[in-house]
Protein backbone atom coordinates (compact mmCIF):
# COMPACT_ATOMS: atom_id res chain seq x y z
CA UNK A 1 0.00 0.00 0.00
CA UNK A 2 1.48 3.51 -1.16
CA UNK A 3 2.11 5.91 1.65
CA UNK A 4 -0.55 8.50 0.55
CA UNK A 5 -3.17 5.43 0.56
CA UNK A 6 -2.04 4.74 4.10
CA UNK A 7 -2.77 8.59 4.87
CA UNK A 8 -6.05 8.20 3.59
CA UNK A 9 -6.74 5.04 5.41
CA UNK A 10 -5.56 6.78 8.75
CA UNK A 11 -7.93 9.46 8.48
CA UNK A 12 -10.71 7.59 7.20
CA UNK A 13 -10.30 5.86 10.04
CA UNK A 14 -10.39 8.76 12.18
CA UNK A 15 -13.56 10.15 10.51
CA UNK A 16 -15.51 7.05 10.82
CA UNK A 17 -14.96 7.29 14.78
CA UNK A 18 -15.42 11.14 14.85
CA UNK A 19 -17.43 12.30 11.89
CA UNK A 20 -15.23 15.27 11.44
CA UNK A 21 -15.95 17.97 9.06
CA UNK A 22 -13.59 18.41 5.73
CA UNK A 23 -10.54 21.05 6.61
CA UNK A 24 -10.43 23.81 4.55
CA UNK A 25 -6.54 23.43 4.32
CA UNK A 26 -4.33 20.03 4.77
CA UNK A 27 -0.45 20.10 4.77
CA UNK A 28 0.45 16.78 3.23
CA UNK A 29 4.13 15.06 3.71
CA UNK A 30 6.02 14.41 0.90
CA UNK A 31 6.90 11.31 -0.48
CA UNK A 32 10.28 11.71 1.39
CA UNK A 33 8.72 11.87 4.83
CA UNK A 34 9.43 15.70 5.05
CA UNK A 35 6.77 17.96 5.79
CA UNK A 36 6.50 20.40 3.52
CA UNK A 37 2.95 22.23 2.45
CA UNK A 38 1.56 20.37 -0.93
CA UNK A 39 1.50 24.02 -2.83
CA UNK A 40 5.23 24.21 -1.91
CA UNK A 41 6.38 21.29 -3.34
CA UNK A 42 5.21 22.73 -6.87
CA UNK A 43 5.02 25.67 -8.60
CA UNK A 44 1.67 28.12 -8.65
CA UNK A 45 1.92 28.71 -12.18
CA UNK A 46 2.11 24.81 -13.05
CA UNK A 47 -0.26 23.29 -10.26
CA UNK A 48 -2.90 26.02 -11.60
CA UNK A 49 -2.00 25.47 -15.54
CA UNK A 50 -1.69 21.52 -15.25
CA UNK A 51 -4.62 19.54 -16.91
CA UNK A 52 -5.18 15.95 -16.98
CA UNK A 53 -7.12 13.55 -19.54
CA UNK A 54 -9.21 11.12 -17.73
CA UNK A 55 -10.91 8.21 -19.45
CA UNK A 56 -13.67 5.92 -17.83
CA UNK A 57 -15.35 2.87 -19.56
CA UNK A 58 -18.35 0.98 -18.17
CA UNK A 59 -18.47 -2.69 -17.25
CA UNK A 60 -15.18 -5.06 -18.47
CA UNK A 61 -16.13 -8.25 -18.07
CA UNK A 62 -13.67 -10.66 -19.40
CA UNK A 63 -14.91 -14.35 -18.69
CA UNK A 64 -16.90 -16.17 -21.47
CA UNK A 65 -16.25 -14.61 -24.91
CA UNK A 66 -13.88 -11.84 -24.04
CA UNK A 67 -12.18 -14.30 -22.12
CA UNK A 68 -11.51 -16.97 -25.54
CA UNK A 69 -10.58 -14.25 -27.10
CA UNK A 70 -7.81 -13.47 -24.68
CA UNK A 71 -7.28 -17.00 -24.86
CA UNK A 72 -6.60 -16.66 -28.53
CA UNK A 73 -3.99 -14.45 -28.48
CA UNK A 74 -6.72 -11.24 -29.49
CA UNK A 75 -6.70 -8.24 -27.77
CA UNK A 76 -10.52 -6.50 -26.32
CA UNK A 77 -9.41 -3.20 -26.43
CA UNK A 78 -7.27 -3.07 -29.57
CA UNK A 79 -10.01 -1.15 -31.78
CA UNK A 80 -9.89 1.94 -28.92
CA UNK A 81 -6.06 1.85 -28.22
CA UNK A 82 -5.64 5.51 -29.55
CA UNK A 83 -8.65 6.38 -26.99
CA UNK A 84 -6.29 4.48 -23.96
CA UNK A 85 -3.18 6.04 -25.55
CA UNK A 86 -4.19 9.87 -25.31
CA UNK A 87 -5.46 9.59 -21.75
CA UNK A 88 -3.45 10.18 -18.83
CA UNK A 89 -5.48 8.27 -16.25
CA UNK A 90 -7.42 5.65 -17.39
CA UNK A 91 -10.20 3.80 -15.29
CA UNK A 92 -13.06 1.20 -15.85
CA UNK A 93 -15.55 -1.46 -14.51
CA UNK A 94 -13.97 -4.75 -13.35
CA UNK A 95 -17.12 -6.95 -13.34
CA UNK A 96 -15.86 -10.59 -13.15
CA UNK A 97 -13.13 -11.60 -10.47
CA UNK A 98 -9.60 -12.86 -12.06
CA UNK A 99 -8.21 -15.88 -10.20
CA UNK A 100 -8.17 -19.87 -10.77
CA UNK A 101 -9.51 -19.83 -6.22
CA UNK A 102 -12.69 -19.85 -5.32
CA UNK A 103 -16.10 -21.48 -5.07
CA UNK A 104 -19.00 -20.11 -6.94
CA UNK A 105 -21.89 -18.39 -4.89
CA UNK A 106 -24.37 -20.94 -3.90
CA UNK A 107 -26.71 -18.02 -4.23
CA UNK A 108 -26.16 -16.50 -7.42
CA UNK A 109 -27.71 -17.41 -11.13
CA UNK A 110 -24.68 -15.69 -13.04
CA UNK A 111 -21.44 -16.16 -12.14
CA UNK A 112 -18.22 -14.77 -13.66
CA UNK A 113 -14.47 -15.70 -13.10
CA UNK A 114 -12.03 -14.83 -16.01
CA UNK A 115 -8.15 -16.47 -16.07
CA UNK A 116 -5.61 -14.43 -15.18
CA UNK A 117 -3.71 -14.40 -18.33
CA UNK A 118 -6.30 -11.72 -18.86
CA UNK A 119 -4.18 -9.18 -16.44
CA UNK A 120 -1.32 -8.87 -19.38
CA UNK A 121 -4.68 -6.88 -21.40
CA UNK A 122 -5.78 -4.79 -18.82
CA UNK A 123 -2.45 -3.58 -17.66
CA UNK A 124 -1.63 -2.11 -20.90
CA UNK A 125 -4.60 -0.08 -20.47
CA UNK A 126 -5.97 0.48 -17.19
CA UNK A 127 -4.19 2.64 -14.42
CA UNK A 128 -6.99 1.60 -11.87
CA UNK A 129 -10.18 -0.51 -11.91
CA UNK A 130 -13.05 -0.44 -9.51
CA UNK A 131 -13.87 -3.64 -7.68
CA UNK A 132 -17.64 -1.89 -5.85
CA UNK A 133 -19.81 -3.85 -7.74
CA UNK A 134 -22.40 -7.28 -7.71
CA UNK A 135 -19.75 -9.21 -9.25
CA UNK A 136 -16.48 -9.56 -7.13
CA UNK A 137 -17.65 -11.98 -4.72
CA UNK A 138 -18.79 -14.32 -7.22
CA UNK A 139 -16.30 -17.30 -6.00
CA UNK A 140 -16.43 -15.77 -2.67
CA UNK A 141 -13.38 -14.12 -0.86
CA UNK A 142 -10.29 -16.15 -2.22
CA UNK A 143 -11.12 -15.30 -5.74
CA UNK A 144 -11.42 -11.68 -4.73
CA UNK A 145 -8.48 -11.40 -2.50
CA UNK A 146 -6.37 -13.40 -5.45
CA UNK A 147 -7.81 -10.57 -8.20
CA UNK A 148 -6.31 -8.14 -5.69
CA UNK A 149 -3.18 -9.52 -5.37
CA UNK A 150 -2.94 -9.98 -9.24
CA UNK A 151 -3.54 -6.33 -9.86
CA UNK A 152 -1.39 -4.97 -7.57
CA UNK A 153 1.35 -7.24 -9.14
CA UNK A 154 0.15 -5.80 -12.76
CA UNK A 155 0.27 -2.29 -11.32
CA UNK A 156 -3.41 -1.27 -11.62
CA UNK A 157 -5.42 -0.02 -8.48
CA UNK A 158 -8.49 -1.49 -6.87
CA UNK A 159 -10.97 0.90 -6.62
CA UNK A 160 -13.90 0.12 -4.06
CA UNK A 161 -12.80 -2.64 -2.82
CA UNK A 162 -10.02 -4.09 -0.67
CA UNK A 163 -8.72 -6.30 2.49
CA UNK A 164 -10.74 -4.36 5.18
CA UNK A 165 -13.51 -1.51 5.38
CA UNK A 166 -10.68 1.19 5.48
CA UNK A 167 -9.03 -0.10 2.19
CA UNK A 168 -12.32 -0.43 0.49
CA UNK A 169 -13.76 3.30 0.47
CA UNK A 170 -9.98 4.66 0.48
CA UNK A 171 -9.81 6.65 -3.10
CA UNK A 172 -6.84 5.69 -5.85
CA UNK A 173 -4.64 8.87 -6.20
CA UNK A 174 -3.32 10.39 -9.54
CA UNK A 175 -0.75 13.33 -9.33
CA UNK A 176 0.56 15.34 -11.84
CA UNK A 177 2.44 18.91 -11.87
CA UNK A 178 0.93 19.40 -8.41
CA UNK A 179 -3.14 18.31 -9.79
CA UNK A 180 -3.99 15.86 -7.14
CA UNK A 181 -6.83 13.75 -8.10
CA UNK A 182 -9.01 11.04 -5.88
CA UNK A 183 -11.20 8.50 -7.85
CA UNK A 184 -13.95 6.13 -5.46
CA UNK A 185 -15.93 3.61 -6.05
CA UNK A 186 -19.49 2.25 -4.22
CA UNK A 187 -21.53 -0.72 -5.08
CA UNK A 188 -25.22 -0.05 -4.56
CA UNK A 189 -26.61 -3.29 -6.50
CA UNK A 190 -28.96 -4.98 -3.47
CA UNK A 191 -28.61 -7.39 -2.10
CA UNK A 192 -26.20 -5.78 0.19
CA UNK A 193 -23.83 -8.54 -0.12
CA UNK A 194 -20.15 -9.20 -0.09
CA UNK A 195 -19.12 -5.64 2.11
CA UNK A 196 -16.07 -5.34 3.32
CA UNK A 197 -15.89 -5.57 6.83
CA UNK A 198 -13.12 -3.80 9.78
CA UNK A 199 -11.32 -6.70 9.35
CA UNK A 200 -13.00 -9.04 6.45
CA UNK A 201 -11.83 -8.16 2.85
CA UNK A 202 -15.02 -6.99 0.68
CA UNK A 203 -16.55 -4.39 -1.35
CA UNK A 204 -17.44 -0.72 -0.70
CA UNK A 205 -21.37 -0.20 -0.26
CA UNK A 206 -22.71 3.15 -1.02
CA UNK A 207 -24.19 4.22 2.44
CA UNK A 208 -24.70 7.83 1.51
CA UNK A 209 -23.46 9.19 4.90
CA UNK A 210 -20.00 6.41 4.42
CA UNK A 211 -20.11 8.80 0.20
CA UNK A 212 -20.01 11.79 1.72
CA UNK A 213 -17.59 11.64 4.66
CA UNK A 214 -15.10 9.84 2.21
CA UNK A 215 -15.84 12.38 -0.57
CA UNK A 216 -14.83 15.54 2.28
CA UNK A 217 -12.05 12.83 3.21
CA UNK A 218 -10.58 12.99 -0.10
CA UNK A 219 -10.46 16.82 -0.01
CA UNK A 220 -9.37 16.67 3.45
CA UNK A 221 -6.69 14.53 2.34
CA UNK A 222 -5.52 17.71 -0.38
CA UNK A 223 -7.45 16.22 -3.74
CA UNK A 224 -8.35 18.79 -6.17
CA UNK A 225 -10.64 16.87 -8.11
CA UNK A 226 -13.11 14.11 -6.80
CA UNK A 227 -14.56 11.70 -8.69
CA UNK A 228 -16.84 9.23 -7.74
CA UNK A 229 -17.86 5.98 -10.01
CA UNK A 230 -21.06 4.27 -8.93
CA UNK A 231 -22.47 0.88 -9.24
CA UNK A 232 -26.12 1.11 -8.92
CA UNK A 233 -29.53 1.80 -11.29
CA UNK A 234 -32.03 -0.33 -13.21
CA UNK A 235 -30.68 -2.89 -15.14
CA UNK A 236 -32.01 -2.02 -18.78
CA UNK A 237 -33.30 1.25 -17.62
CA UNK A 238 -32.71 3.90 -20.00
CA UNK A 239 -33.47 7.00 -17.78
CA UNK A 240 -31.74 7.26 -13.71
CA UNK A 241 -33.73 6.57 -11.12
CA UNK A 242 -34.73 9.25 -8.87
CA UNK A 243 -32.88 7.51 -6.18
CA UNK A 244 -29.35 8.09 -8.53
CA UNK A 245 -30.39 11.44 -9.02
CA UNK A 246 -30.73 12.50 -5.53
CA UNK A 247 -27.67 10.57 -4.83
CA UNK A 248 -25.57 11.92 -7.58
CA UNK A 249 -26.53 15.87 -5.92
CA UNK A 250 -25.63 14.27 -2.73
CA UNK A 251 -22.57 13.96 -3.51
CA UNK A 252 -21.85 16.57 -6.03
CA UNK A 253 -22.75 19.03 -3.07
CA UNK A 254 -20.16 16.98 -0.38
CA UNK A 255 -17.46 18.25 -2.54
CA UNK A 256 -17.66 15.78 -6.11
CA UNK A 257 -16.45 17.67 -8.99
CA UNK A 258 -17.70 14.81 -11.79
CA UNK A 259 -20.46 11.64 -11.03
CA UNK A 260 -19.95 8.45 -13.23
CA UNK A 261 -21.67 5.37 -13.08
CA UNK A 262 -22.20 1.97 -14.55
CA UNK A 263 -24.42 -1.42 -13.98
CA UNK A 264 -27.60 -1.02 -15.85
CA UNK A 265 -26.22 -2.52 -19.01
CA UNK A 266 -27.27 0.47 -21.23
CA UNK A 267 -26.24 3.88 -21.11
CA UNK A 268 -28.49 6.33 -19.09
CA UNK A 269 -27.94 9.77 -20.03
CA UNK A 270 -26.13 12.72 -18.50
CA UNK A 271 -26.71 16.06 -17.09
CA UNK A 272 -25.21 18.60 -15.41
CA UNK A 273 -25.60 20.34 -11.65
CA UNK A 274 -23.92 23.09 -10.25
CA UNK A 275 -21.97 22.97 -13.91
CA UNK A 276 -20.74 19.80 -13.00
CA UNK A 277 -21.46 16.57 -15.25
CA UNK A 278 -23.30 13.79 -14.01
CA UNK A 279 -23.00 10.50 -16.31
CA UNK A 280 -25.50 7.92 -14.82
CA UNK A 281 -24.17 5.00 -16.65
CA UNK A 282 -21.59 4.28 -19.36
CA UNK A 283 -23.44 0.68 -20.08
CA UNK A 284 -21.04 -2.52 -21.39
CA UNK A 285 -17.92 -1.51 -22.72
CA UNK A 286 -16.54 -5.42 -22.95
CA UNK A 287 -19.52 -8.11 -22.11
CA UNK A 288 -21.42 -10.70 -24.15
CA UNK A 289 -24.87 -12.25 -23.50
CA UNK A 290 -26.62 -9.58 -24.25
CA UNK A 291 -28.69 -9.51 -27.57
CA UNK A 292 -31.01 -5.78 -27.88
CA UNK A 293 -28.73 -3.25 -29.70
CA UNK A 294 -28.91 -0.44 -26.41
CA UNK A 295 -27.40 -3.29 -24.46
CA UNK A 296 -24.20 -3.66 -27.10
CA UNK A 297 -23.67 0.28 -27.17
CA UNK A 298 -21.63 1.44 -24.52
CA UNK A 299 -19.88 4.83 -23.66
CA UNK A 300 -16.37 5.99 -23.39
CA UNK A 301 -16.54 9.11 -21.24
CA UNK A 302 -13.48 11.76 -21.83
CA UNK A 303 -13.18 14.20 -19.13
CA UNK A 304 -10.06 17.18 -19.33
CA UNK A 305 -9.51 18.43 -15.48
CA UNK A 306 -7.90 20.90 -14.00
CA UNK A 307 -7.73 22.78 -10.41
CA UNK A 308 -10.56 23.90 -11.16
CA UNK A 309 -12.43 20.91 -11.41
CA UNK A 310 -14.03 19.43 -15.02
CA UNK A 311 -12.88 21.89 -17.71
CA UNK A 312 -14.27 19.49 -20.95
CA UNK A 313 -16.34 16.45 -21.26
CA UNK A 314 -18.18 14.20 -23.97
CA UNK A 315 -18.47 10.87 -24.57
CA UNK A 316 -18.13 8.12 -27.91
CA UNK A 317 -19.84 4.89 -28.67
CA UNK A 318 -18.93 1.95 -28.73
CA UNK A 319 -20.28 -1.14 -29.75
CA UNK A 320 -20.35 -4.60 -29.34
CA UNK A 321 -20.27 -7.88 -30.88
CA UNK A 322 -21.48 -11.13 -30.26
CA UNK A 323 -18.44 -12.00 -28.61
CA UNK A 324 -18.51 -8.83 -26.41
CA UNK A 325 -15.75 -7.36 -27.95
CA UNK A 326 -16.07 -3.28 -28.66
CA UNK A 327 -15.99 -1.66 -31.77
CA UNK A 328 -15.88 2.32 -33.11
CA UNK A 329 -18.48 0.93 -35.85
CA UNK A 330 -21.48 -1.43 -35.43
CA UNK A 331 -20.53 -4.76 -36.63
CA UNK A 332 -22.42 -6.17 -39.67
CA UNK A 333 -25.59 -7.54 -38.89
CA UNK A 334 -25.81 -11.61 -38.88
CA UNK A 335 -27.47 -12.16 -42.17
CA UNK A 336 -31.04 -13.14 -42.20
CA UNK A 337 -31.57 -17.18 -42.23
CA UNK A 338 -32.59 -18.24 -45.21
CA UNK A 339 -37.25 -18.38 -45.31
CA UNK A 340 -38.27 -21.93 -45.09
CA UNK A 341 -40.27 -22.78 -48.13
CA UNK A 342 -44.59 -22.34 -47.07
CA UNK A 343 -46.47 -25.51 -46.79
CA UNK A 344 -50.06 -26.17 -47.20
CA UNK A 345 -50.44 -25.18 -43.70
CA UNK A 346 -48.40 -21.75 -44.13
CA UNK A 347 -50.04 -21.05 -47.23
CA UNK A 348 -52.31 -17.52 -47.07
CA UNK A 349 -55.51 -18.01 -47.50
CA UNK A 350 -55.74 -16.41 -50.75
CA UNK A 351 -53.21 -19.00 -52.18
CA UNK A 352 -54.39 -21.98 -50.69
CA UNK A 353 -53.18 -25.07 -52.57
CA UNK A 354 -55.48 -26.82 -55.16
CA UNK A 355 -57.92 -29.45 -54.03
CA UNK A 356 -56.97 -32.90 -54.82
Amino acid sequence: MSARRCRFVGLLALLFACALPAAAESVIPAASGAGVARTQAVDVAERVSTVVRVLFVGDVMLADGPGRAVADGRDPFADFADEFAQADLRIGNLESPIAVGGSPAANKITVFRAAPQVIDRLAGRFDALSVANNHSGDYGHEAFLETLTLLDLAGIGAIGGGRSLNEAHAPFWFERGGLSIAILAYNEFKPRAFEAGPDWPGVAWSEDSHVVRDIRAARAAGADVVIPFMHWGWERERQPSERQRRLARLMIDAGADAVVGSHPHVTQGSETYKGKPIVYSLGNFVFDGFEQPAEKTGWLLHLTVGRDGVRDWRTIPAYLDDEGLPWRAPPPAKPAAPAEPATPADAPADEAPPAR
